[in-house]
């Protein structure tokens, strides 16, 4: 809560703003990571719309208030989920749209909108990194004055490059944005933003008072988050971009990349099924029916050379391979790769 933190999160803001190409001037809150990203910035979408309604959510609660329609596509994260239910609207009483087989929402599917209803979009989905088409969507909810919430946890970081941001195309038409900074800045855990378009959305769902707390003409981080008392993620977040720049972090992006397609061209040269378009960082591959795949994941993480987790995806058991660390080389994925080829093909030598 001090005035050099606060500055620090001004700062922050300014340059992600002009990082992600959203509208200026956007509200943030500083938060423990992507759910709880996700609650502040959709508890900001229930306050706007119930007040638009002429229902005081904050006051009067949610007991009677007018409903509100959440729509969300069928490869949702979790904890999107997870926030809703947070926020009393629902995991089961949302509408689910269709998705491709690389997770996109259908905008084609879509019912039909108006201004209280919040659809909640991805940019960057977990297994696949696959991008919901959020011009088509945004274009449709503005017309019908819905709000749209972006869960960009780390697909917004592909903003950095030139050959990435395209896929974010329509994304800053958006009303909010979750971000993650964990994973492609590589700060520590407890790091997200809920950026919220309209400053006084998010200070009216998060906003507190009290006689011993004296507002001053500065920003008050309070007023933007869950928490009053919380450790000052603007700090680190300041020096890694601060460290990094613009092209470091274009550089960090493009590699991570990069090195994902070379997982993939690997893996399919050696006979195995990469189930997903690598438009990102997230290779997902089988190594035969269930149980195949289930030992190579459990061998690989044993041998030690490189750490790769499981997932389910459109009914195949997968390896996940998410290419995010500023320390991956093109080394370490040839020995990666070498690796994972070598238990999978059941041969017993090590290089």
């Amino acid at each position: 809560m001090s005035p050099v933190a606060a500055k620090m999160e001004e700062i922050v803001l300014q340059w992600l703003v002009d990082l992600f190409g959203l509208p200026a001037p956007c509200g943030a809150g500083f938060v423990t990571g992507t759910t709880m990203a996700n609650f502040t910035a959709l508890a900001a979408a229930r306050s706007a719309l119930l007040k638009r309604a002429g229902w005081d959510v904050e006051e009067d609660g949610l007991f009677g208030a007018p409903a509100l329609r959440v729509i969300v596509g069928a490869e949702v994260h979790v904890s999107l989920r997870k926030a809703l239910s947070l926020l009393g609207l629902g995991r089961s009483r949302v509408t689910t749209v269709p998705a491709d087989d690389q997770g996109r929402m259908r905008p084609e599917a879509l019912p039909p909108l108006d201004d209280r209803t919040i659809i909640c979009i991805q940019s960057g989905n977990v297994n696949t990194g696959a991008f919901d088409p959020a011009e088509q969507i945004c274009s449709r909810a503005r017309q019908a004055g819905a709000w749209v919430h972006v869960d960009g946890a780390f697909g917004l970081w592909a903003a950095a490059s030139p050959l990435y941001a395209k896929l974010l195309a329509g994304a800053s038409d958006a009303d909010s944005w979750a971000i993650d900074c964990h994973k492609w800045l590589n700060v520590p855990y407890d790091s997200g933003i809920a950026v919220v378009r309209n400053p006084e959305h998010l200070c009216d769902a998060m906003a507190i008072s009290a006689a011993y707390l004296e507002p001053s003409a500065l920003r008050e981080p309070c007023f933007y988050t869950p928490e009053a008392s919380r450790r000052a993620r603007g700090i680190e977040l300041w020096a890694a971009l601060r460290s990094l720049g613009r092209s470091g972090l274009r550089e960090l992006i493009e590699r991570n990349c990069r090195l994902a397609k070379r997982f993939s061209e690997g893996l399919r040269q050696a006979g195995f099924q990469v189930l997903n378009e690598v438009v990102l960082n997230q290779v997902l591959v089988s190594f035969g029916d269930a149980d195949e795949t289930r030992r190579v994941i459990a061998a690989v993480q044993s041998d030690g050379t490189c750490w790769c987790g499981g997932t389910e995806w459109h009914g195949h058991t997968a390896m996940r391979i998410s290419v995010s660390s500023w320390a991956t080389t093109e080394e370490d994925v040839e020995r990666s790769l070498a690796a994972i080829i070598r238990i999978a093909k059941g041969e017993d030598w090590k290089l």
